[in-house]
């Protein structure tokens, strides 16, 4: 696959860019040595140099090497359950020194979930400072804690002649695709240093530069996309603990931040914030995510003086294609040689039509999956999911899971996700727990959750729900009883409940999860009788759903260049 020109750069493909040090422990030694006054890190209270950042690894793995396994057959897995802080980028290199493997747990799982993602990679310890401890206690973790306190002593004697191969498992990204749990990403030493200067080069980053982490660590973006190519060129990092659209622009301001890196909603809600005429008077001079919807890229863009590359690309980095200004509105990107949309055998699908209004006409024979034809790229497997490593790389390509379609000049479009995964607010995860978590409610028969497109970005979440004989759907105490679930993370409630006599159904009694998602919000296709409610950002209560609220919303839609979902 060639290289694409990015700003006069030639970016080469996922997995192609060149090797910037023998192994990661390298590249952090030579960063401690070559860079060791620059800044490395900023937080809200604080700033360690690179030296400084090399020194608390080194601590950090003397704290790791007292879990290693005995037996070398055992996995050497550390868990890390942390916001994003200084002590969380110290485990990624200690990680990279030790030869263990980092495993993000996502704090926004809970329960039998975050127990599951814990086991499922086997840890033999985590890491945590306090903050989640309720977490592991309330999901029945009981793991090793590995502490590095002010009084730690167990410093890693540095020794290059150890440093791990470059193939070396360095980290675990957990990511959801169309089984019932999260798979692990399997991320090598060399993945991540090709990715790291891949990036690099995208963004133009060098040691001058400072990137801004807010995205959760746990995530391949952060990782990928923020931390490498800092890393890669040695560059400092500000970091954030979480998102927030009020602490974005000061954060940025008293940082310095040149690049960013984001994912799912956060340009949407950093153009909700309010309007001040120095908004442009910061340092960010680019970014580069995915899921922003043209219009609210050029908004974003003119409003805060930032050149937005928005991507589409996995975790898992089988697939790469980017956007360029000139692209048609609502395409990702152009498909080139590759990469194509087909159906479940592989068949490659007609081209899209459109009226004359621009609106898709042939959804029926044009949307399919899309694929990458060259390969699958830097991808290395999921840990302990054989099946769903085939399954992503069958025919030699890279089978992606999402949707799409293509124009007749080879552009793609982005048209949703499997009907068993969604993605909300940049987090990707499956709907059978949910399910199974609403089935626990006593007035509810049967219900279906499933993605439905959100008016700005991504997903939101529906639910479909057959009711108990008798029974009335009490808007405020269903929202007060999600929020009470324990094994149901914020972005997992549902914001849609559809209240419905039957679930359309095959002739299997399989519940047609497609059907309820082309009838979404559309009072003009759901079931006569059906009754829609939609709970507002913030709210307590889901609100009832009607023909004046159906018209709001795609004026939402149209707003956010997204109208062509609507029909989709």
């Amino acid at each position: 696959v060639e290289a694409i020109d990015v700003g006069g750069r030639k970016v080469p493909p996922p997995g192609a860019a060149d090797l910037v040090a023998p192994n990661a422990a390298a590249l952090l030694r030579r960063n401690a040595t070559e860079h060791g006054d620059r800044p490395a890190v900023r937080w809200a209270d604080g700033e360690w140099t690179y030296a400084e950042l090399w020194a608390e690894m080194l601590r950090w793995a003397g704290a790791f090497e007292a879990h290693r396994p005995a037996d070398p057959a055992t996995p050497f897995h550390i868990g890390v359950l942390l916001d994003n802080t200084p002590a969380y980028l110290a485990c990624i290199g200690a990680a990279a020194v030790t030869g263990a493997t980092l495993v993000g747990l996502n704090p926004t799982r809970m329960g039998a979930e975050l127990a599951r993602d814990a086991s499922h990679t086997d840890c033999v310890a985590v890491v945590t400072d306090g903050t989640y401890d309720q977490l592991l206690t309330d999901a029945g973790i009981a793991l090793p804690t590995v502490t590095r306190g002010p009084d730690t002593d167990t410093r890693w004697v540095d020794d290059p002649s150890r440093d791990p191969d470059i193939s070396t498992r360095w980290l675990l990204v957990l990511t959801s695709g169309t089984s019932s749990a999260p798979k692990a990403v399997i991320c090598s030493q060399r993945r991540m240093l090709v990715t790291g200067e891949r990036m690099r080069i995208l963004l133009d980053v060098d040691q001058d530069d400072v990137g801004y982490i807010c995205m959760p660590l746990f995530h391949s973006n952060a990782l990928m996309v923020g931390m490498m190519p800092a890393w890669v060129s040695g560059a400092c990092l500000g970091l954030a603990p979480k998102f927030s659209a009020r602490g974005w622009l000061p954060d940025v301001r008293r940082y310095g931040v040149t690049y960013w890196n984001y994912t799912g909603k956060p340009l949407a809600y950093l153009l909700a914030t309010e309007e001040k005429p120095d908004d442009a008077d910061n340092t960010v001079t680019r970014a580069y995510g995915n899921e922003g919807s043209a219009t609210i890229v050029a908004a974003f863009s003119k409003r805060f003086g930032v050149e937005v590359i928005d991507g589409f690309g996995p975790t898992e980095g089988g697939i790469g294609i980017m956007r360029k200004p000139e692209d048609p509105d609502g395409a990702i990107g152009h498909c080139g040689d590759h990469v194509m949309v087909v159906d479940v055998d592989g068949n490659q699908l007609p081209k899209a039509r459109f009226d004359a209004a621009g609106q898709l006409t042939n959804a029926a024979e044009a949307v399919g999956e899309i694929v990458n034809t060259a390969g699958p790229g830097p991808f290395e497997g999921y840990w302990r999911n054989e099946e769903a490593t085939q399954k992503a790389t069958r025919n030699g390509w890279y089978w992606t899971g999402d949707l799409g379609y293509v124009d007749d000049a080879g552009f793609v479009y982005f048209a949703g996700r499997n009907a068993d995964w969604v993605r909300v607010d940049g987090e990707n995860f499956p709907t059978g727990p949910v399910e199974a978590v609403v089935a626990r409610h006593p007035d509810v028969v049967a219900s279906a959750a499933y993605g439905i497109p959100a008016p700005d970005a991504g997903d939101a979440l529906m639910c479909a729900l057959v009711l108990n004989e008798g029974a009335t759907f009490d808007p405020a105490a269903f929202a007060a009883w999600l929020d009470e679930q324990p094994d149901l993370g914020p972005k997992w409630r549902p914001t849609w409940v559809r209240i419905t006599d039957e679930l359309p159904r095959t002739p299997t009694h399989k519940v047609l999860h497609r059907q309820l998602q082309q009838e979404k919000f559309r009072l003009d296709l759901v079931r006569p009788g059906d009754m829609l409610f939609r709970r507002p950002r913030g709210s307590a209560t889901f609100m009832p759903f009607g023909a004046d609220e159906q018209a709001a919303l795609a004026k939402e839609f149209e707003a956010a260049g997204r109208t062509r979902f609507w029909d989709l």
